[in-house]
């Protein structure tokens, strides 16, 4: 399965048979069972592959790339990344990789696990499978927002997100107002405690929390969720995947934050907008080929198993 986007110079594949040669494995050796993973892990992959690589600061290794220019970030990358850990890691992971993405398999130590979605049981199966050509692409949609210079920064600001851009209240107990505009088009203002807009990825995230709706991953779409809205009526949108939307911040008791993705944090003021975006190239998440995507809603979110059965009784 391949997708190609149009204007962004990269195609996204899963990997064929025999393609992948360089691994690097991203961690945290500090969380429990992964330095137990990395003893058996390692050598198998340096039995199959020409190179493997370990960083286990993912900090460190988005402070790394972030200085590289965008041509040799794309030469300097390998042919799949694996991730040890929850649906952090690989957001802090993705990060690293924003500008040239590459093919990635979270193996699950978190407590949910819709990113990082192969169970550390199955690990095995699930690579023999990616490097057999295999591998399930879920091509993910991202969003890019676009923040304007304000009195606090120089110039303008712009970031990418794999599940969320959010708008909302920092330490001070006062709710935001927040003007909503689709495709210049006002739509309303909240009066809440923050503002998500999400991608199919993120919605089963902090918009989830929020009352969100769950879109299936590999969609296209963009919800707006209000965080506590003081008005009853309000209730998430759902949007096109091309929409370009605006949020301004009208009213703040306090500092007001934009955070993309719960791991980037930017001061906003009153009168700032932040235009968010599709960005025109998905990042290519892979999926281990006998896993249900809809197991995967039941196990992470608790549905009941029991299926209804017809009775001819």
């Amino acid at each position: 399965m391949s997708t190609r986007h149009a204007g962004a110079g990269l195609e996204l594949t899963a990997p064929s048979r025999g393609a992948v040669r360089s691994v690097l494995v991203v961690c945290d050796p500090a969380k429990e069972g992964v330095r137990e993973l990395l003893a058996e892990l390692l050598p198998w992959l340096r039995e199959r592959v020409q190179t493997t690589a370990v960083a286990d600061d993912v900090r460190a290794l988005v402070e790394s790339r972030s200085a590289l220019s965008l041509e040799h970030s794309r030469s300097a990358r390998p042919d799949l990344m694996i991730v040890l850990g929850g649906d952090g890691a690989i957001l802090g992971a993705v990060r690293a990789f924003a500008q040239a993405p590459v093919p990635t398999l979270g193996i699950n130590f978190g407590r949910v696990g819709f990113l990082a979605s192969t169970p550390v049981r199955h690990w095995r199966e699930a690579l023999q499978g990616i490097l057999d050509g295999e591998g399930v692409l879920e091509p993910r949609m991202r969003l890019v927002a676009r923040l304007g210079g304000g009195k606090a920064r120089s110039g303008d600001l712009e970031a990418i997100a794999l599940n969320e851009v959010l708008v909302a209240r920092g330490t001070a107990p006062g709710m935001l107002t927040l003007a909503l505009s689709v495709g210049g088009e006002w739509v309303a203002d909240y009066r809440a405690d923050g503002l998500i807009l999400a991608t199919p990825s993120g919605s089963t995230a902090h918009s989830l929390s929020a009352g969100g709706p769950i879109l299936f991953p590999s969609m296209l779409g963009m919800v707006v969720t209000p965080i506590c809205p003081q008005g009853l009526s309000y209730r998430p949108i759902v949007l096109h995947p091309d929409s370009s939307v605006e949020v301004i911040v009208k009213e703040s008791i306090g500092d007001t934050l934009l955070v993309l993705d719960g791991q980037a944090f930017h001061p906003m003021q009153e009168g700032e907008v932040v235009r968010v975006e599709r960005h025109p190239l998905s990042y290519p998440l892979l999926a281990w080929s006998q896993l249900d995507p809809y197991r995967r809603l039941r196990d992470r979110l608790g549905w009941s198993e029991t299926r209804y059965r017809n009775s001819d009784a």
